[in-house]
């Protein structure tokens, strides 16, 4: 990351909001799923896979109603699209530790954008329930508005014409190492994200002072 990192060499920062914003796990929808099915929670987590449907969900092809109908079939359990849904958005944990102070002072030097694989129904939670720390980003570009999703080349080509400048000059933050492998096929330089700490130590590299 240093080797690319050096002051004033980023215009824009974009950001993934899963487990770099806002943190989730998809253990806690199983166990919400579970108690109204009387499941195995466990059973329930291995079952889910991110197969097709879950792809056409997250680029906007399916409605909430035509995915749950899908989910409900192919996990064989007998929720109603309400449960299916209070499960799906259980998901969420919080905002990811110490990101917020760290977005709050990266804004006041570079624009903030964010790009994330998302569907209709995580969006309508998270922007009512994260208003706040979502504040920060002046665009937020989701693959199931767009109908392009990480890592595709063709999703990353749009958001940084989108956000109007060269890929080389946006650092993009994202903690699947897949996708930050995409982006860097793009042009952008990207930074593999464990935690909140690895963000502060690609602003330190960029020549961010907490005084800025």
């Amino acid at each position: 990351m240093a080797a690319s990192l050096t002051p004033d060499s980023a215009d824009v920062l974009l950001f993934d909001l899963g487990r770099v914003v806002i943190d989730f796990d998809i253990a806690r929808t199983a166990a919400a799923w579970a108690a109204h099915d009387g499941s195995d929670p466990a059973d329930l987590a291995n079952r889910f896979v991110r197969d097709e449907t879950f792809w056409l969900y997250e680029t906007g092809k399916l409605s909430d109603t035509e995915f749950f109908a899908r989910l409900r079939a192919a996990l064989g359990i007998d929720l109603s699209d309400a449960q299916l849904l209070d499960g799906w958005n259980a998901t969420f944990i919080g905002e990811m530790d110490g990101i917020a102070p760290l977005l709050a002072q990266a804004a006041k030097k570079w624009p903030l954008y964010a790009f994330s694989n998302t569907n209709r129904a995580h969006v309508a939670y998270f922007s009512q329930h994260y208003a706040e720390v979502l504040g920060h980003f002046r665009e937020i570009f989701l693959s199931s508005t767009i109908g392009l999703r990480k890592p595709h080349a063709d999703a990353y080509d749009h958001v940084v014409k989108a956000i109007g400048v060269p890929a080389e000059r946006i650092v993009f933050f994202d903690d699947l190492a897949e996708n930050v492998a995409g982006a860097r096929a793009c042009g952008l330089v990207a930074v593999h994200v464990t935690s909140s700490n690895d963000v502060a130590e690609a602003l330190a590299a960029l020549g961010f002072m907490e005084n800025d």
